[in-house]
């Protein structure tokens, strides 16, 4: 039994963050030749069915960059890596010092998402915070109404790289949070940070999807460095035309770009699926 993995951001959806006809024709054509497929992105559960609802995805999802996993069927999280009270504050301390708001993303009881941030410091910090409430629907708290035993799954900001480095090395003594960063869509002078528990990455998740449901095979796209660790676990990796250098180089192949519908035209020739 094979598992085809997407990322969404930058691999499956275009720059509009949209799933184009042609992708979800080519979705369709998978299940119709029972090919298994998910997703594993950075998005929360809220951001992530968005774009995704009405094409069945209807296996586990791996969310928050494989912090945790969400199961359709039963419509629970069946596993979780939350980040400790310490280690949220130690995070939060690094980014005020370098002057980057933390955004922290928690999951609540519900099951749904809320996001605390502290006061927004740049117009970028602030398209970022109307993105994350108006297009990902997550309800946006101040930092300072935060629970001390909230369930915090990640750490988000934005800054200049030379501040988000030094975030990074701030925090490289805790030995359970691992650190990724890019490139700001909002302005390619900026980096995104997401900082998360090391068991969490999407390769741990992945795994975990291939002995719970039992695959045998798994094959992967992405085009970002969190999308790496699923690289090194699957039997076949691919990266679109507008991957990060250092994901091609880990590849089983090149496809197209995620704004020419690579993924769904690879996978159409990969599956004789026209």
């Amino acid at each position: 039994m094979k598992l085809v993995v997407f990322d969404m951001d930058g691999t499956l959806l275009n720059a509009k963050s949209e799933l184009s006809r042609f992708t979800g024709e080519t979705l369709a054509l998978l299940r119709n030749s029972g090919i298994h497929y998910t997703v594993a992105t950075g998005r929360t559960l809220q951001a992530a069915l968005g774009p995704i609802r009405d094409h069945q995805f209807a296996l586990p999802h791996v969310l928050k960059n494989g912090a945790i996993i969400w199961c359709p069927e039963r419509q629970n999280y069946s596993h979780s890596h939350l980040l400790t009270q310490q280690e949220v504050w130690h995070v939060i301390t690094a980014m005020t010092l370098q002057e980057i708001t933390p955004f922290v993303f928690t999951l609540e009881a519900n099951g749904h998402h809320s996001v605390h941030h502290g006061p927004l410091k740049t117009e970028e910090e602030a398209k970022l915070a109307q993105l994350l409430e108006d297009e990902r629907h997550l309800p946006l708290e101040p930092l300072r109404a935060m629970s001390d035993t909230a369930h915090v799954i990640n750490l988000s900001g934005m800054g200049p790289a030379d501040a988000v480095q030094s975030v990074i090395d701030l925090i490289a003594e805790e030995e359970d949070l691992v650190a990724y960063t890019g490139q700001a869509i909002q302005d390619k002078s900026l980096r995104w940070l997401d900082i998360h528990h090391s068991s969490g990455s999407k390769g741990d998740a992945v795994s975990t999807l291939r002995d719970d449901l039992g695959y045998e095979e798994i094959i992967v796209f992405g085009d970002g460095k969190n999308d790496l660790s699923m690289f090194e676990v699957a039997e076949e990796s691919y990266a679109p035309e507008n991957a990060d250098p250092e994901l091609k180089e880990q590849a089983t192949g090149i496809v197209g770009h995620h704004d020419e519908d690579g993924v769904a035209r690879f996978l159409r020739e990969r599956f004789d699926l026209d």
